[in-house]
């Protein structure tokens, strides 16, 4: 049991440290509205890499299948997704930002945005694969239960503990930061994510457009 859990986490944490457009979003958020919405941030892609690590420690070939044979349509609306929510965090006022933190009204819409874009990442789902038979895992194989919950506990509990060590650690920092400052951070985040999204978005619309003339 220790042993899965142990394991379980250091994929939780390979597959979260790793800065792609996630982490711009966790650094941001936590900069514009705190620690706790950077940290609900992370959650949200913890959630995501959890349900990845249980369709591959359940050898749900069919879902994998799924997912490999529409690569194209998951990167183009993944992409997609990461667009608008680069596009979004463009546009956002830090100083709006920083009065809802107060209110509290945020977090769901934090959570879910992280869940929406990660689990149409499909990338995560071969991160995770690798990962596993990194650490000894055999995916696949007939699992215990009892192994099967408490690694995937631990992938949980490994990706949760990378955000709340990254967004802890960008709060230390965070009244450093004017108003100013904070509006260029937006501004860049916003660029980067977007930039991603439009990366992805084109490279499942070409590969669609070459499915179409074969």
């Amino acid at each position: 049991m220790i042993t899965a859990l142990l394991k379980g986490i250091i994929v939780g944490l390979g597959a979260s440290i790793p800065l792609g457009p996630l982490g711009v979003l966790c650094v941001q958020k936590t900069l514009g509205s705190g620690r706790n919405s950077g940290f609900i941030t992370g959650l949200g892609a913890s959630v995501s890499d959890t349900f990845y690590a249980a369709i591959s420690l359940m050898g749900l070939a069919f879902i994998q299948n799924l997912i490999d044979e529409n690569i194209d349509w998951v990167m183009l609306v993944g992409g997609l997704v990461i667009m608008y929510i680069g596009a979004k965090i463009y546009l956002t006022n830090p100083i709006k930002q920083i009065k809802q933190k107060n209110k509290n009204k945020k977090h769901f819409e934090d959570f879910f945005e992280a869940l929406f874009m990660t689990v149409t990442n499909p990338g995560a789902i071969f991160l995770i694969l690798g990962l596993f038979a990194a650490v000894g895992i055999n995916v696949g194989e007939n699992v215990s239960t009892g192994d099967l919950i408490t690694t995937l506990w631990g992938v949980f509990a490994g990706s949760a503990l990378w955000w709340f060590i990254l967004s802890t650690t960008i709060n230390v920092f965070r009244k450093k930061f004017r108003i100013k400052q904070l509006m260029m951070i937006n501004r860049i985040s916003g660029i980067v994510i977007f930039v991603l999204g439009l990366i992805s978005m084109f490279n499942g619309a070409f590969e669609l457009i070459l499915k179409a003339i074969r």
